[in-house]
């Protein structure tokens, strides 16, 4: 038992490293182009996306990581809710922004017949007010949230204590539950579905289109990968890691609020599942949009230009 508390210690600490060095590399890079004027559409939502990332790791991976190696329920309940709070913050704008983005993409690769120009011009145009609409709605709707839990920690007709390790609440109910499900969940289920309908979109288009340009590809005898296959990797890798791990975490975190007795495995398998796409998604970025010479960051690699 040893070996494997030693084991989740490190991947905690890995992951968490991992998540601040990669999430704070590319929001420094993004910020700094940002502030030279020279940020793009898909730089913006990805800037976003990586401040939403980092939410999540400082707010879950952190606390996670102290208490597996040992030190336990530092947090009161104020702070925990607290830590709660800016967890799903995060969670739910990491979500809208990826969502976002593939739309975006979806919407930029498009042919005219499905999407015209003047669309394509708008939406670029909009994409900062729809980023920060994304920050507003979920900054209230958790905080709503947050402070209705806080005002309710007293009641007597509380349901079972959660325990996260680094602090536990009390004070759930039946009207908070089916509130933050509505105004919570739901959306963020809708997003997940538009977001692989979109993306399921743009590799038919891209497909679509590789299949007319291949007879002049092997009339030149070029051997490099496509624009194409490229782009569809990109697509691939990435809603492959946010549907796979998000829809895994979900799944494990509705075990846990069912089930009575919580096994020491299946609360570790899901605190982790939950930093995977936090973690991993920059280094994904970094090997399909960046190009990375020595210690600095060159440029962008965008599909869409």
């Amino acid at each position: 038992m040893y070996f494997w508390t030693l084991t989740i210690k490190i991947i905690f600490l890995s992951q968490t490293t991992t998540g601040i060095v990669g999430n704070f590399s590319l929001l420094y890079y993004y910020m700094v182009h940002y502030g030279k004027g020279t940020i793009k559409a898909t730089e913006l939502i990805l800037m976003h996306l990586m401040a939403a990332n980092a939410l999540t790791i400082l707010s879950a991976g952190v606390p996670h990581t102290i208490a597996a190696f040992g030190l336990k329920h530092f947090l009161n309940d104020f702070g925990c809710r607290l830590i709660l709070y800016i967890q799903r913050v995060g969670r739910s704008v990491s979500i809208g922004t990826t969502c976002l983005l593939s739309v975006f993409q979806a919407m930029t690769i498009s042919h005219t017949q499905f999407c015209c120009k003047d669309l394509k011009v708008k939406a670029s145009k909009y994409i900062g007010f729809s980023v920060a609409l994304l920050w507003i709605f979920y900054t209230l709707i958790n905080f709503i949230y947050f402070v209705y839990l806080f005002l309710k920690r007293n009641v007597k007709n509380t349901t079972i204590k959660r325990d996260f390790g680094y602090c536990s609440t009390a004070g759930r109910d039946e009207i908070s539950d089916s509130f933050y499900a509505a105004l919570g969940v739901f959306p963020e289920i809708c997003f997940s579905l538009l977001m692989a309908w979109s993306s399921g979109s743009m590799i038919v288009i891209l497909y679509t289109h590789k299949k007319k340009v291949q007879h002049i590809l092997s009339t030149h005898g070029s051997r490099r990968t496509s624009p194409e296959s490229r782009a569809i990797q990109n697509i691939l890798v990435l809603v492959f890691i946010f549907l796979a791990f998000y829809t895994l975490s979900s799944i494990l975190q509705g075990c846990i609020a069912l089930l009575y007795n919580h096994s020491w495995w299946l609360v570790n398998i899901t605190r982790l599942t939950a930093l995977c796409f936090p973690s991993f998604a920059p280094l994904v970025l970094m090997n399909h949009y960046c190009r990375l010479p020595r210690l600095s960051f060159v440029r962008i690699r965008n599909i869409n230009h």
